[in-house]
């Protein structure tokens, strides 16, 4: 079983920057693939973005060259840097961990994300 906790969310203005975190408990979080995805009100949960277990990352088209996922395994968290942020980036963002190849799959509890002046 694993647990997420995400922090980092808040209200930001337009172009500024947030840094989002998910911490994992658990064993084997090396083998995990971390992902955040993002769901804004009345809408579906989309994918922002995953890095593996082996580092590779990707990214949807609308954050790219603007967000950097990244993960610290020795402290069993994801990060997600967030750069030149737009109103339409205003979403609850959610932590993702999955196992490929198997049905492990955990989410997080979310974490507010406003852009707004």
């Amino acid at each position: 079983q694993v647990q997420l906790v995400e922090s980092g969310g808040g209200l930001v203005q337009p172009g500024g920057s947030l840094r989002l975190s998910c911490a994992a408990s658990g064993s084997a979080f090396t083998l995990y693939t971390m992902g955040w995805y993002r769901q804004a009100p009345g809408k579906e949960r989309d994918l922002v973005a995953t890095i593996s277990s082996g580092g590779l990352t990707n990214y949807a088209e609308s954050v790219k060259g603007r967000f950097a996922i990244s993960r610290d395994n020795a402290k069993k968290t994801a990060y997600l840097q967030m750069n030149s942020l737009k109103p339409e980036d205003t979403a609850v963002y959610y932590c993702n961990s999955r196992l490929p190849n198997t049905l492990a799959n955990y989410w997080g509890q979310g974490t507010q994300v406003t852009v707004s002046s």
